[in-house]
């Protein structure tokens, strides 16, 4: 009798970001460049909080503004395939520019710049979510990144009319976002049926929010205006803060699915990229004098809090409608979501 072949397991092939492959994709090959930008970044947050709290001169958020500014420069750029070094360096020639010169039309400028690019890199540096607790992990990670671009947005003391300001750096942001979505998610054709839809879905929401908001300051009848600032009137005198509903409804919840989705279609960076409506809230949070410090903060955590409720019930309808019902199911859905994507510290392109 011949003996049966032998079975042969199937082997995945190593990702092209694993091993030595991975590290000498990173930021030139070395930590060193990782190290030097944390330094620049904790070296500006320090400079912006001396200022704010004060324990120093106030010019002291100046070029607090400009080091972040051009440290989350250098990122945006290494992160999406650029030339981080002239992108970094010229961010920071302009905004020393913007300080020597000390004009309200530079000034307001170099803001919106900081709070796109805030907006953009918080997106970007994410990674995919196998799990929803990883999920909750990188829609941290973007926060704090838009937090500490918040402290230098407002560092330069824009001279701004805030209904303009916020729907030029959404504007902004999402234009950044999508242009980069782009080219990872392989074009148009690269989205799908359920890409297409998601996005159609996403943007009627978006949209829907933001003319919302637009008619009712301007054409709203004073009863309902009363009513709805009065909910807002209670949960700022009660709880401290009121989310801001775009981070809450569409920013979080986006960032939270798209990262999860992220870890099993390419799909998901179409999604993600409507993080930056969680983002860019966050980055302009402090520009509006009638609100304080604690009370911006307060409406991050909120929103998050919600947004992240959120998603979850997102994320589950989307294990379900796919077919992955029940614990073991779902363990094994997550065991097989491998898709692979460069680390955070290395290009996406």
């Amino acid at each position: 009798m011949s003996r049966a072949a032998p079975r042969r397991r199937a082997v995945r092939p190593p990702s092209r970001w694993s091993g030595p492959a991975q590290a000498a994709r990173r930021f030139g090959g070395s930590r060193a460049p990782i190290v030097f930008w944390c330094l620049f970044v904790l070296t500006g947050l320090g400079l912006l909080v001396a200022a704010m709290v004060p324990v120093g001169p106030d010019w002291f958020a100046g070029p607090g503004a400009v080091t972040v500014a051009g440290a989350y420069s250098w990122a945006l750029a290494a992160r999406t395939g650029g030339r981080p070094v002239v992108f970094g360096s010229l961010a920071v020639a302009l905004g020393v520019v913007t300080l020597v010169l000390d004009q309200d039309s530079l000034r307001t400028g170099a803001a919106v710049m900081t709070c796109v690019v805030t907006s953009v890199l918080a997106v970007m540096a994410t990674v995919p979510a196998v799990r929803f607790i990883h999920a909750v992990r990188e829609c941290l990670v973007a926060v704090l990144l838009a937090g500490v671009g918040a402290l230098a947005t407002v560092g330069f003391e824009p001279v701004i009319t805030l209904a303009r300001f916020e729907y030029a750096t959404l504007g902004l942001a999402l234009a950044g976002a999508f242009g980069v979505v782009y080219r990872l998610g392989a074009g148009f054709h690269g989205l799908g049926r359920r890409g297409i839809i998601t996005v159609l879905v996403g943007s009627a929401l978006l949209a829907a929010i933001l003319a919302y908001t637009e008619v009712l300051r301007r054409y709203g009848t004073p009863t309902l205006v009363t009513s709805l600032l009065d909910g807002v009137v209670w949960s700022r005198e009660n709880l401290g803060a009121f989310p801001r509903p775009i981070e809450a409804l569409v920013g979080i919840p986006a960032l939270a699915w798209g990262c999860h989705m992220r870890a099993r279609r390419r799909q998901g960076w179409w999604v993600c990229a409507f993080g930056v409506t969680a983002s860019t809230p966050i980055a302009n949070a402090l520009v509006n004098p009638s609100i304080s410090l604690g009370e911006a903060a307060l409406s991050v955590v909120y929103g998050v809090v919600v947004g992240l409720a959120i998603g979850f019930v997102v994320i589950r309808l989307d294990l379900a409608l796919t077919g992955d019902r029940g614990r073991r199911s779902r363990r094994a859905e997550e065991a097989a979501a491998a898709r692979p994507e460069p680390p955070r510290t290395s290009p996406l392109l």
